[in-house]
């Protein structure tokens, strides 16, 4: 995939900031259509965008903002983070190797929209210390310590390594933990940002449609192409990867976090992020997320409930009140927080699959009536769990080399370990 230099994304010649493409179609150049409206689909149609294809994203619902379920985008926590993340769910370790690629590609990118004011101010990102807790001495975790050298070679901002973190932010020292890093790292408004996405595709000559695809993509690939006039297709659909892409291997993860006031009357503020991930205490029922989401905004989190597709929780639900005392415990003075009175539960379905996140062509070939079987030209992204903000840009720019490669109908290949080292710049 992206093994390839000419893949990659280059400020100036092949990828921008600005609602304009880089590269401007022509009448020639060839159309593309994205499924999916939600983080992985829109950042996916602009980095396509950018490169001078025509774009359609259809989607069956959009970013919402009133009382009606959001999009699984824009529940999400939505910390960067180096994999595996906070509910510590990557098993793969081929979506491993490559995951470990994409995040610092969305890293470097999240990181120059943060540093622009004008941009930080319409995306939603903000640049923060995040800290990670640990509730044994980071050399007694080899998995731990193996990752802990990883984020420090990855590139990540103001690295370091110190166990007299825990006192300075004022972590209950009778909840366990006893070692800590931190390093800045994009925390994102998935509202404001899903707004400023659309916006942004908006710009640069995407169209957005809204329709419903229901079935296997393959089977009505000739069909849809001619409908949309489309040269390839990108399926960005999440967990409707079991019927999109006839993958039975994609499930739930159910999550859920509490929306508390962040401005400092009933708590000292908050302006960092603290977490305990499920891969540090070997327990997914145990993590500590607690994450500025605005200036005025704090989440407390979280849970991670595999295979439950079901949204009925609410504050009084048996583990919620149990993520909300685990918080409580973690950080004194979180049990004086009120809960944000317009939006006090935020809760969706992370999109995992048994292998994890797939970035790759359609394998399977249509055959031909006295002809070799022919190619598709479907290329895949879904499965990025909780991580789609960490991955996006990362997930992007394989995608967009996975497209050039269907639309010269190369032999398309099974996703393999990444051979790519790590980058830290684009």
């Amino acid at each position: 995939m992206s093994s390839n230099p000419g893949s990659q994304l280059v400020w100036g010649k092949n990828f921008c900031l600005h609602p304009k493409p880089q590269i401007s179609p022509t009448q020639w150049s060839p159309r593309i259509l994205v499924i999916g409206g939600g983080v992985t689909g829109l950042i996916t149609a602009w980095v396509l965008l950018d490169r001078g294809y025509h774009v359609t994203v259809i989607a069956k619902e959009w970013a919402s903002y009133g009382q009606q379920q959001r999009l699984t985008s824009q529940i999400a926590g939505a910390l960067w983070e180096y994999p595996p993340a906070v509910c510590g769910q990557h098993t793969d370790t081929i979506s491993l190797s490559n995951s470990k690629r994409w995040c610092m590609v969305a890293y470097c990118i999240w990181n120059a929209i943060a540093a622009d004011p004008e941009l930080a101010a319409a995306s939603g990102v903000q640049m923060k210390k995040s800290l990670f807790f640990f509730p044994c001495r980071i050399e007694e975790d080899p998995a731990q310590l193996k990752k802990m050298h990883e984020v420090r070679r990855s590139g990540v901002r103001n690295f370091c390594r110190n166990p007299d973190l825990i006192q300075e932010l004022n972590v209950n020292p009778a909840y366990g933990v006893v070692d800590a890093y931190s390093h800045l790292a994009p925390i994102i408004d998935t509202d404001q940002s899903m707004k400023w996405l659309m916006t942004m595709v908006q710009g640069k000559g995407g169209t957005f449609i809204t329709q419903t695809i229901q079935g296997d993509l393959f089977d009505q690939e000739d069909d849809l192409r001619a409908i949309f006039d489309a040269d390839a297709i990108v399926n960005a659909t999440g967990l409707a990867g079991t019927e999109i892409a006839g993958d039975n291997t994609c499930y739930p993860i159910r999550g859920a976090l509490i929306r508390v006031i962040n401005d400092g009357k009933d708590f000292e503020k908050v302006s960092s992020a603290l977490t305990i991930t499920a891969d540090a205490v070997h327990d997914s029922n145990e993590i500590v997320f607690i994450v500025p989401r605005t200036d005025n905004i704090l989440l407390l989190g979280g849970i991670a409930q595999h295979r439950n597709h079901t949204l009925d929780l609410n504050l009084e639900s048996p583990i919620v009140k149990r993520m909300r005392r685990r918080c409580e415990a973690f950080l004194p003075g979180l049990e004086k927080a009120r809960v944000d009175p317009d939006y006090p539960l935020a809760q969706g379905l992370r999109p995992f699959r048994e292998h994890n996140v797939r970035v790759e062509r359609e394998l399977r070939k249509r055959p031909q009536r006295n002809e070799e079987a022919r190619n598709s030209r479907i290329v895949h992204s879904y499965g990025q769990g909780g991580a789609g903000w960490s991955l996006s840009f990362g997930c992007a720019q394989d995608v967009a080399s996975l497209v050039e490669d269907a639309l010269r109908d190369s032999p398309a290949v099974p996703m393999a370990h990444s051979d790519t080292a790590i980058q830290t710049h684009i």
